[in-house]
């Protein structure tokens, strides 16, 4: 029965149902009929924050004139005639593992707007804001263990809303600090002096007591004890949960291996690394957000601020990326663990006046890796410029409907805003990319 339905009949007094207890069942319905037979069982996104330049990385134009093709060569791959940029190295040993989308397109060029529609595969509204992929997994999905379901590692980027219309307790869960220190450890999630286990549990019942006599003084709308406290008791509570992102205890030449310690400022390596523990304990979703690839000027600094520097943005991804494939494929993983590389937009095709590239949602790359994805080939392509789609573009709407299916989720589902309208998961129109699956 519809949700309006029952308001207008009153069933839910009639029926002796809280509203609390009809989310409940409503969520379980829509977890039921969304359910496909999944490839992937989690999926780690790395967000390049800013725009990443496909023409330095998966989509480089060796032919082209200087000015489009830019300071920096490219090299080939283990798949026969495919090339990438120079920094991708190792990336380029393991392409038999990855696929390429190189047709990426969309009329989004502003960070905010572009990243919206990349992570939920949903144009910016008015007049409502759309979840990520990672809330709208954390929903349908039954949560396994005391670990959240959507994590970002070290935070979320800012400029999107990650519940979107749904609860904020399946927004990402924001471990913050910095994975490259010795002494790594998730904020918050060691007792404050003065407080132990004994007294937290006191205030969890003060506080579910409290919840009770709402829930009595108005039995029609009960109110279950605040999610978020309820996921940061469990993890205070449970040691095993907080050994998670405990990241010293992984082999030294592992970590040197994503990328540890090195000069500057970069973390994605640490956090490949984090988010590959996380998946590994039944966490659906981590996000890997690596900042500073809106390159305006100096485009040569995505390979290395100097020349004495090996942390620049381009072979700290290669790094990352490539020993994150492996490393899943080595524990048996890869198949079960569905790795996205993606940002905003693209770059443009010519090098401007400051020697960097500006804003370019026309035309970009994203990569993929296991989780059922066909390795070893490249979807689409773009023109001699890397200016505008050739063959199959490919929206971000379909990108999100491919990833959902593939994470066992029928992009049809319908989800229920708080007013009870329902919304499907990617708009109509939107269609699974065949070859990647």
């Amino acid at each position: 029965m519809a949700r309006r339905d029952f308001v207008r009949v009153g069933g839910l007094t009639a029926l002796g149902l809280g509203l609390g207890n009809f989310l409940g069942l409503q969520r379980l319905v829509a977890e039921s009929k969304a359910q496909l037979s999944p490839r992937a069982k989690s999926c780690i996104l790395i967000w390049l924050d800013g725009g990443p330049s496909h023409l330095e990385s998966f989509d480089p134009k060796p032919d082209a004139p200087k000015e489009v093709r830019g300071p920096m060569t490219s090299i080939p791959t283990n798949l026969n005639g495919v090339r990438l940029g120079e920094c991708l190295e190792n990336t380029a040993a393991i392409m038999d593992k990855v696929a390429i989308v190189r047709s990426m397109t969309s009329p989004l060029g502003e960070h905010q707007f572009g990243a919206h529609y990349m992570m939920t595969g949903y144009k910016p509204s008015p007049a409502l804001v759309y979840p990520t992929m990672g809330a709208t997994l954390a929903h349908l999905r039954s949560q396994i263990g005391v670990l959240p379901s959507n994590i970002a590692v070290p935070a979320f980027p800012n400029l999107v809303s990650g519940s979107g219309y749904l609860s904020g307790s399946v927004g990402p869960f924001s471990v913050g600090g910095d994975p490259r220190s010795h002494d790594f450890k998730v904020r918050d999630l060691d007792l404050y002096a003065g407080i132990d286990l004994a007294r937290l549990d006191r205030r969890l019942e003060f506080v579910e007591a409290i919840d009770a006599f709402e829930s009595e003084k108005n039995a029609s709308n009960s109110t279950p004890t605040d999610p978020d406290l309820v996921r940061a008791y469990n993890l205070l509570a449970n040691p095993e949960a907080k050994r998670a992102f405990t990241l010293s205890d992984e082999p030294e030449a592992l970590r040197h291996s994503y990328g540890w310690l090195d000069s500057g400022n970069n973390n994605i390596g640490q956090s490949c690394l984090l988010a590959r523990r996380l998946v590994e304990r039944g966490v659906p979703f981590v996000t890997v957000n690596s900042s500073g690839w809106d390159a305006h000027a100096d485009i040569i600094q995505l390979k290395a601020r100097y020349s004495t520097d090996k942390n620049g943005l381009l072979p700290s991804l290669d790094r990352a990326f490539s020993t994150l494939v492996r490393d899943l494929s080595d524990r048996g993983m890869l198949n079960e663990t569905l790795v996205v590389v993606m940002g905003e937009f693209g770059r443009t095709p010519r090098i401007n006046s400051n020697a960097g590239r500006d804003h370019w949602p026309n035309c970009f790359s994203v990569a993929l890796a296991g989780g059922g994805i066909q390795g070893g080939q490249v979807v689409g392509s773009s023109d001699s410029l890397g200016e505008f789609p050739k063959e199959r573009p490919v929206t971000p709407s379909d990108l999100a409907a491919t990833i959902y299916t593939l994470l066992g989720i029928d992009p049809a589902t319908e989800l229920q805003t708080p007013d009870g309208r329902p919304v499907r998961v990617t708009p109509d129109g939107s269609k699974v990319v065949s070859e990647l699956v």
